[in-house]
């Protein structure tokens, strides 16, 4: 089980609604609950147009007070659409990783599961180190079956995950334009200019994590540059 901390986001599963609150469970950490001012800005006249039994939706965390009832707090409406995408793709990914063990393990593949998430992250990150060193795999499997899996891995062709972030760059100086271009000189992602002053940075690879991580160190780094040259920058969040 992952530790839950405020300010995540997580994938839930919608179990009940009572009333005005809306219970969830946490995916593989337990439950939590959802007020209904936590659903979605404004008036909301029918609950179930947002929120229904089974329904996966993307949830941020505000308190981990597992002592108390009602276990974890969260929040639907503080998440926009760009990290609910992430958060599916990363989801899917996971998903995906874990049909491999199934494949082979069959019923054993949960408690296999459970315990390589005692030493990794995720499922996704072990087969991904798995590839490069099969060796780790008979940590956790026995041989004859870890070479079932290397073999499932060789074989499987991993798709490109795509992240896109727009972001604003503004400045009244005269020569400002020309520090805008310096600023986005990069050949790590691609950047396009969506015009009024927006821009549109995308990023491909392999590694959800990992190219989450690339782009989001480039924007800062673009951010520090910005301000170092009194050019405003603002990252645009995506809308619900």
């Amino acid at each position: 089980m992952e530790k839950l901390e405020e300010g995540n986001l997580v994938l839930c599963t919608v179990k009940k609604i009572v009333g005005t609150t809306v219970f969830v469970e946490i995916e593989g950490n337990g439950e939590g609950t959802i007020v209904v001012s936590e659903i979605s800005p404004g008036r909301i006249r029918n609950l179930r147009d947002y929120v229904v039994p089974n329904k996966k939706i993307v949830c941020k965390i505000l308190t981990t007070n597992r002592g108390t009832q009602g276990n974890v707090t969260l929040s639907l409406r503080r998440v926009n659409l760009k990290e609910t995408k992430e958060v599916m793709a990363q989801h899917k990914q996971e998903k995906s990783s874990f049909s491999i063990l199934k494949t082979v393990l069959k019923d054993n593949a949960q408690e296999t599961s459970d315990k390589i998430k005692t030493e990794f992250p995720s499922i996704s990150e072990f087969l991904k180190q798995a590839k490069e060193n099969p060796k780790i795999l008979e940590k956790f499997i026995p041989k004859p079956d870890a070479e079932k899996v290397y073999i499932i891995l060789k074989s499987k062709k991993e798709k490109k995950i795509e992240i896109k972030k727009e972001f604003k760059l503004t400045t009244n100086s005269s020569g400002g334009i020309n520090i805008i271009k310096d600023l986005l000189k990069t050949d790590k992602v691609e950047i396009l200019y969506l015009g009024s002053g927006q821009y549109t940075m995308r990023i491909e690879g392999k590694d959800f994590k990992e190219i989450k991580i690339q782009i989001n160190k480039i924007l800062e780094e673009i951010e520090t540059k910005a301000k170092k040259n009194k050019i405003d920058f603002k990252l645009i969040e995506g809308k619900k």
